[in-house]
């Protein structure tokens, strides 16, 4: 869960994550280091009128400067393909659960079990428990073993919607007619939240994502008595 005046990311659950949050800090160091730069010269030029006229005409500096930005969007962009090749890739999954978006709620079928769906809807202020989160807490929470690649398969009866959970660095489009593909893995067990991240009308805003993560043992005896 995110925290007041939190600046960065929340905290990686997944691999997956945890991959996105170091490429996030590789990238903005090299920004940085570019602006200051870019800042500097600046600077420079506006505070000093000496004019290094070989220094303007080199054909040594306009390679380099060529050459240079280059290489940064290589050291940008190799990071950048190892991480969607890794968030494509779905070895085996334990689990198959298919999310579907309606106007506005989310329906939830677990394909492995014979009868295992049901109807995921926000709890509404007025009936929250102490301790739940407005706008954010469901009255029937999507419940998967950690520690286990599952796979999502995500589309929309109605209009687009987007399934995403930020920890587990989770953003997927639910389009009515296809069927979009997701793998999570998480590492540790704990309530996860998200929420329905494409404008899809009025009450886009009331139709949050909820995950509990827990140990196989626990989700098997769940399953069962879901059944």
């Amino acid at each position: 869960m995110p925290y007041p005046m939190q600046l960065g990311f929340q905290d990686a659950t997944s691999p997956i994550m945890e991959e996105l949050v170091y490429f996030h800090d590789h990238t903005l160091m090299i920004v940085f280091l570019i602006s200051s730069l870019v800042l500097y010269i600046i600077i420079l030029m506006l505070t000093t009128k000496l004019t290094h006229t070989s220094t303007m005409d080199a054909q040594e500096v306009e390679t380099i400067w060529t050459i240079l930005p280059a290489v940064i969007l290589v050291m940008i962009a190799l990071p950048s393909l190892r991480i969607l090749y890794m968030m494509d890739e779905i070895y085996n999954p334990y689990l198959t659960v298919k999310a579907m978006g309606h106007q506005w709620y989310w329906s939830y079928e677990y394909t492995d079990y014979e009868d295992l769906t049901f109807d995921s809807y926000m709890i509404p202020t007025p009936d929250l428990n102490p301790g739940q989160l407005r706008l954010l807490e469901v009255d029937n929470r999507v419940v998967l073993p950690m520690e286990l690649p599952i796979r999502m398969l995500i589309s929309s009866e109605d209009v687009l919607h987007a399934w995403a959970v930020p920890s587990l660095g989770l953003k997927t489009d639910a389009i009515p007619g296809r069927l979009n593909q997701a793998t999570l893995t998480s590492t540790r067990p704990g309530v996860y939240y998200g929420q329905c991240s494409e404008i899809c009308g009025s009450n886009h805003s009331f139709m949050p994502i909820v995950l509990e993560m827990t140990t196989l043992k626990y989700f098997e005896k769940w399953s069962s008595m879901m059944q």
